[in-house]
């Protein structure tokens, strides 16, 4: 992995700091992950991200993870180890499985088709889960009841 300063905004003296990398990750297959993330507020984000072959949405979201660590000890900025007892963190929050989750998934798919927004987006959004899974929450909630059959809207 290699992590390049690309620029650094100082807010006033010795205040806020935020400061840009580029990243990339090569891998032994020809594979690579190029990054343009953020460390500020002891924090790291991801800005643009291009990988060949593509990355899954599950790749994708701890991408951040991945590169937190090496990107501390670049900018000086030493996240720090987790708080004991915090567990594993997650780059998205765990979607309640069962009824619960289908009742969730009806509520977001409900409230993008009234904002005019595509409803499988948002549900994908929402859940943080590929289209194809996605699809598979929407119709467990179709067969539970909480949104109406495909056939039936016309």
């Amino acid at each position: 992995m290699s992590v390049r300063p690309a620029w650094e905004v100082r807010e006033g003296e010795g205040a806020v700091t935020t400061a840009w990398f580029d990243v990339r990750l090569e891998f032994g297959d020809g594979a690579r992950v190029d990054a343009l993330a953020v460390v500020a507020e002891g924090c790291v984000s991801l800005e643009d991200v291009r990988a060949q072959p593509a990355l899954s949405l599950d790749d994708l979201a701890v991408l951040a993870d991945w590169l937190e660590d090496p990107l501390a000890e670049v900018s000086g900025l030493g996240l720090g180890p987790e708080p004991e007892g915090a567990g594993p963190r997650r780059a998205r929050p765990a979607w309640p499985r069962g009824i619960e989750g289908r009742w969730l998934v009806a509520q977001e798919y409900r409230a993008a088709q009234e904002e005019g927004v595509d409803p499988v987006l948002a549900v994908m959004c929402a859940t943080g889960h590929s289209r194809r899974k996605s699809l598979r929450l929407i119709s467990q909630a179709r067969d539970a009841g909480y949104l109406t059959s495909r056939h039936a809207r016309r």
